[in-house]
């Protein structure tokens, strides 16, 4: 195989043959401003057409796992629904990101995003006309599954153009606060449109907000983005891909643990629509409820992600710890009000692993070779979800969604419990609780006076 841009001619991090992975995380980059990257005209464009799209997404999730619950009374069937959708990213996802490594960003989204608006639409056609089955929702779950197999690549990798590499963190972060913040609109709107008129207009809104991106992206001055070398059209790029990832331990952890809790511990739709329907014997409104108070939390996270300025690997790790504790505790709330409570630390601690795994990977990564390791990111985080999906579906209707939640956060807990252990023993350190003011945590190597 030939050797690429970004393979084995391309340049190791810094002390990457030298330092263990648990040291990397130790050196902290200097704190922007939580909103600077708003500053740049490109990316506000960008920025804003999404607020748009991303309230009408969340208006599609809501009253989509709702009319699956409806049509057929099942939680399998919601989880084949969120499956469908993530499975064209299992097949084809490493494809997409070599794909999107050769193409221009900006017309590649422009298509994306036209052809998830139009699926939208097509539903919620079939969906007021009243002809709507629960076939055709799978069939538009697996054509939106299909759109972002390019689009999600395309729109982590299109950022550093925008932003260059010295935003490049805080937009991050700020893409994770747009699309949070969307999530605190997007499922009360969903849950007044479903109560008072039905799932259809949620479907049809969902479709014309597309309109507000591709507007935006038509707008961008081409001069103003940083230009990325895109990698040639050749054979074995995605296996360079993969090797690419293999020897850099700062891409293989993260990758591991949020494919482990991307599988088993984000199947919120399958979950929340279960407590809502079995176990409290409520309505779409309380569905809605904890869905708005889980992006609550995870706005908060993304902020505080922004705010942050760095991506450390015992961030992920302790994050991703107490998400899984905190599952396993709202998994036994015997009371509406206090599971709902506890959908805010869940969104905080959720979107920390999301935002600071994704962060460490993109500043690990050769621009050129981006693409292909955002889409194995994305294929790991998401395309489990075929797999964890409607199994944690099965669990939920056969042993109750108690069960159901509690065995998604005690598989998270375990990932990151084991994913530490062995960040521990690879870098030979040991963890070291200290008192300065408060309790903290830290990495030392072992052996060292106490």
């Amino acid at each position: 195989m030939s050797s690429g841009p970004g393979a084995d001619s391309a340049p190791a991090p810094a002390t990457h043959d030298t330092t263990p992975p648990p040291a990397r995380d130790a050196a902290a980059p200097r704190k922007a401003s939580m909103f600077s990257s708003l500053r740049i005209r490109n990316y506000r464009l960008f920025f804003l057409g999404q607020v748009v799209s991303n309230t009408g997404t969340w208006m599609q999730r809501i009253a989509q796992d709702w009319l699956v619950l409806s049509l057929t009374g099942s939680s399998t069937a919601v989880g084949v629904t969120s499956a469908l959708q993530f499975l064209p990213m299992l097949l084809f996802g490493l494809y997409g990101g070599v794909l999107v490594d050769r193409l221009p960003k900006r017309p590649t989204l422009l298509l994306t995003q036209s052809a998830m608006g139009l699926a939208g639409l097509a539903l919620a056609v079939l969906t007021l006309s009243g002809h709507v089955q629960v076939w055709h929702v799978y069939l538009a779950a697996f054509a939106v599954g299909l759109a972002t197999v390019m689009d999600n690549p395309a729109r982590q990798t299109f950022v550093p153009e925008m932003v260059g590499p010295h935003q490049l963190q805080n937009a991050i972060s700020l893409n994770s606060a747009n699309f949070q913040s969307a999530r605190l609109v997007g499922p009360a709107v969903a849950g007044v449109l479903i109560t008072g008129v039905g799932t259809g207009w949620a479907f049809l809104l969902n479709g014309v907000s597309f309109l507000a991106p591709i507007a935006g992206l038509l707008l961008m001055r081409s001069r103003e983005l940083h230009e990325i070398r895109r990698a040639p059209r050749g054979k074995g790029q995605l296996r360079e891909g993969l090797r690419y990832v293999a020897v850099r331990p700062e891409l293989v952890w993260p990758i591991v643990l949020v494919g482990f809790i991307g599988t088993f511990g984000f199947n919120f739709p399958v979950w929340l629509s279960a407590y809502a329907d079995d176990v409290f014997h409520a309505g779409a409104g309380e569905y809605s409820l904890f869905n708005t108070l889980m992006a609550v939390g995870s706005l908060v996270g993304a902020l505080l992600a922004a705010r942050r300025g760095t991506a450390r690997l015992r961030v992920l790790i302790a994050a991703a710890l107490g998400f899984g504790v905190l599952e396993v505790l709202a998994s036994v709330a015997p009371q509406l009000w206090l599971f709902a409570l506890f959908m805010v630390p869940i969104g905080i601690f959720g979107m920390t692993v999301n935002v600071t795994a994704n962060t460490s990977v993109q500043m690990a990564t050769d621009p050129e070779m981006r693409g292909r390791v955002m889409a194995l990111f994305m294929m790991v985080f998401m395309g489990g979800t075929p797999v964890g999906a409607p199994l944690v579906g099965w669990v939920t209707d056969a042993y109750g969604a108690r069960v159901g939640f509690a065995a998604g956060g005690a598989v998270s807990l375990a990932a990151a419990a084991t994913v530490a252990l062995l960040l521990l023993r690879v870098g030979n350190q040991r963890v070291r609780l200290t008192w300065q003011g408060g309790p903290r945590v830290r990495l030392c190597p072992r052996g060292a006076a106490v």
